[in-house]
């Protein structure tokens, strides 16, 4: 099992001893997930968090136009996962698919709970990540709110040209809340 991104992720912000890498191969587990396949599907529970060793997920509901919604992607080095089902053991509204080839860590409830207990560092990490992640969702709202669509568009393109590479226009449109056709006006527009 292949954890070398994680535990590299992990060492940025805590030192891990060889016996708390074990435990850590213990509770997460590697899944492969072809092009488009689910991890997730809204009405059932968020059992797992997920950590992106290779490929690129997404994670979207859908509206109240029965168009689908993205809220989040995600990529190498990244964490995904509906945290409200995850913690709440509730239904959940999304769903989380790969966009591409992928290959991700989870971890369940249950090996979360036990790593946190076996590993206590590991409680440091986990609140760093999602205070950052928490700083760039107030960002994002902020940016939203303050941002013309072009100058949104412009920001995300230049902050995260990755996405702009592996993520295929209509899902670009979704997460920013434009049109695919906006959108294409706008990449034609800074070429």
């Amino acid at each position: 099992m292949d954890k070398n991104r994680l535990i590299q992720h992990i060492q940025r912000l805590i030192a891990l001893s060889e016996e708390n890498i074990l435990s850590l191969h213990r509770h997460v587990k590697t899944i492969k997930l072809p092009q488009k396949e689910y991890l997730l599907k809204a009405g059932r529970i968020g059992s797992s968090m997920y950590f992106v060793e290779k490929g690129c997920l997404r994670m979207f509901y859908i509206n109240n136009k029965l168009s689908e919604q993205i809220i989040q992607f995600a990529i190498e080095g990244w964490w995904i996962a509906d945290h409200f089902s995850f913690m709440g053991n509730t239904a959940s509204d999304y769903y989380i698919q790969s966009i591409e080839k992928s290959e991700v860590l989870a971890i369940d409830k249950v090996g979360f709970d036990l790593l946190l207990l076996e590993v206590p560092a590991l409680e440091h990490y986990f609140r760093i990540t999602m205070q950052k992640a928490v700083a760039a969702a107030q960002h994002r709202s902020k940016l939203e709110r303050n941002m013309s669509k072009e100058e949104f568009y412009i920001h995300f393109s230049e902050s995260f040209p990755e996405f702009i590479q592996r993520v295929p226009q209509y899902m670009i449109a979704s997460y920013l809340g434009l049109t695919p056709e906006y959108v294409s006006e706008l990449r034609k527009k800074k070429q």
